[in-house]
């Protein structure tokens, strides 16, 4: 995986989530417990974080910053926040060799940062969708490539179903819905 996929992941999302800026976003995101504006914080916290983790390269912990967004500021300031963090994490991604690794419980190369950047827009993006009674399902092909890449011992079946099921989000087939989970971005 790579920054285009990243790119494409985020298009989709804010693309769905511009079309909602007037509803209330304090209502909870599906099934988070944090809100539906907390969520999209999140999102924007973790791709830059996994974009200041690609440009620093720390081989033993995540580096010592965090993303503040204003209390005040309104959706729409929120979600360009989220669309400039995937920015800088597709312009980490495209200046970075496959070679490059920096930390994430462990070395991870690009494409695991690239796979983590889509897992948190795709997945983030449908439980904000839930909390405002939204209709939208994540890219087929794209979350067939986070499982690749994130969850190489997931079950066959329908891609997004089976990304919502490996994150705890529903239930597969007989499968129970997951109360455990951790996906697997580091190369060792």
């Amino acid at each position: 995986m790579d920054g285009r996929d990243v790119d494409r992941a985020l298009g989709a999302a804010l693309d769905v989530l511009v079309l909602h800026e007037e509803d209330d976003w304090s209502v909870q995101a599906g099934p988070l417990t944090w809100t539906c504006r907390e969520t999209a914080v999140h999102v924007a916290h973790d791709l830059l974080a996994y974009a200041g983790q690609l440009a620093a390269r720390p081989r033993e912990s995540y580096l010592p910053f965090d993303l503040v967004v204003r209390r005040e500021a309104p959706v729409d300031e929120v979600l360009q926040v989220v669309r400039a963090a995937g920015g800088l994490l597709v312009g980490a991604l495209a200046v970075s060799g496959p070679e490059a690794r920096a930390w994430h419980w462990g070395p991870c190369d690009p494409s695991g940062f690239a796979a983590m950047g889509v897992a948190e827009t795709l997945l983030h993006t449908w439980d904000i969708t839930r909390g405002l009674r939204a209709e939208w399902h994540p890219s087929a092909s794209l979350c067939a490539a986070v499982l690749a890449r994130l969850f190489p011992d997931a079950p066959s079946g329908e891609p997004a179903a089976v990304l919502l099921w490996c994150t705890g989000r529903a239930a597969l087939g007989g499968r129970p819905r997951r109360t455990s989970w951790t996906w697997q971005a580091s190369l060792g």
